[in-house]
């Protein structure tokens, strides 16, 4: 039974209390009355101590809960490689397009924070293409990828660093939007680590180039 259980059925237990007390009064004598009212009202402050100090310390808990929640939530401070790639290039090539989100494995990361991270990547790689300021911008390519088949993506496994930064070198020799997320920090895994490559929009065809030979995540 947790503290916040035991808050309630001391406050019930209180409330039951005082209605019994009231009802045997009913039948005493008047001596007998105020040695009984004496006790109720000692008893009622006893209960009602009780029950604050049950409220007070559920709420302790609750809060501790909260920090703890609190502490591994993702924080929208991961960092990206600051490269962009022009895929306008890509936009002659015919088929579906997706994102490719290809997650380290050697991190042994939680699959929470493993889709966190993917949603980093997705964003990152989102933000350069639609930026009209930026090298990679190419509304052609995200009109195929938003309307053409459901902003399709697909996660894959990579087994380490070294791996991951030559799919990474290879994606942008062909023209392929790219991204590498580095994490913060905060939770699980050691600052500045690189968790995720994001690949794409780009047509399947040319993705397939980098990573056909990968594992589904």
């Amino acid at each position: 039974m947790n503290d916040t259980t035991v808050a309630t059925v001391t406050i019930a237990s209180f409330v039951s209390g005082i209605f019994l007390s009231q009802w045997l009064l009913s039948f005493t004598s008047p001596e007998r009355k105020r040695r009984t009212t004496s006790t109720s009202t000692s008893i009622k402050r006893l209960h009602k101590n009780n029950i604050v100090s049950s409220i007070k310390k559920a709420e302790q808990i609750g809060e501790i809960v909260e920090t703890e929640d609190e502490d591994e939530t993702e924080e929208e401070d991961e960092e990206d490689e600051e490269v962009d790639i022009n895929s306008t290039a890509l936009n002659d090539i015919p088929g579906e397009v997706r994102m490719s989100l290809i997650v380290r494995q050697d991190l042994k990361m939680g699959k929470g924070k493993a889709a966190a991270q993917c949603s980093h990547a997705t964003l990152a790689l989102y933000k350069k293409i639609t930026n009209p300021n930026s090298e990679a911008y190419n509304p052609e390519m995200v009109k195929r990828w938003e309307y053409g088949n459901g902003q399709a993506k697909i996660t894959l496994q990579v087994p380490d660093q070294e791996q991951m930064d030559m799919l990474f070198a290879k994606a942008m020799s062909l023209g392929i939007n790219a991204t590498i997320i580095h994490d913060a920090g905060r939770t699980q895994i050691a600052a500045g680590s690189a968790t995720v490559l994001g690949l794409g929009p780009a047509p399947k065809r040319i993705l397939d180039e980098v990573t056909g030979e990968l594992k589904l995540y």
